[in-house]
């Protein structure tokens, strides 16, 4: 969550904003991308794109505004894995593949900038 400073988060009114929503708006205005592209990365169509960051944009304007506590929800997430080069190692952390690895995964050559899709579970 994100709040003014100094004021308790329990005198503050909150806005709400899905994951969904929280992943539009890094498509749209963090990463650049336009709605077509981004809306093929969430997996909906570009009409329901442009309505959730329509949606995610106004919530989050209310809350700078008008001084509210803006928290992000939505259940629970699973990050999808890096299709640029990352893998797991046997600690279950994600880092970039070695070359070799790479070529034999069919990965491309570039690493993994640390780029995430997160999705709400079912």
């Amino acid at each position: 969550m994100f709040k003014p400073a100094g004021i308790p988060a329990r005198m503050l009114d909150e806005v709400v904003i899905t994951l969904d929503e929280l992943e539009s708006v890094r498509l749209a205005d963090f990463e650049g991308l336009y709605q077509e592209r981004a809306a093929e990365l969430m997996g909906v169509s570009r009409p329901t794109f442009g309505r959730i960051v329509e949606a995610a944009r106004r919530k989050i304007a209310d809350a700078l505004i008008h001084g509210k506590l803006l928290r992000i929800a939505g259940g629970s997430v699973a990050e999808a894995s890096c299709h640029r080069g990352a893998a797991m190692d046997s600690r279950g952390s994600r880092g970039p593949m070695e070359e070799g690895e790479r070529r034999k995964q069919g990965a491309p050559a570039a690493p993994c900038r640390g780029r995430r899709r997160w999705r709400t579970g079912e």
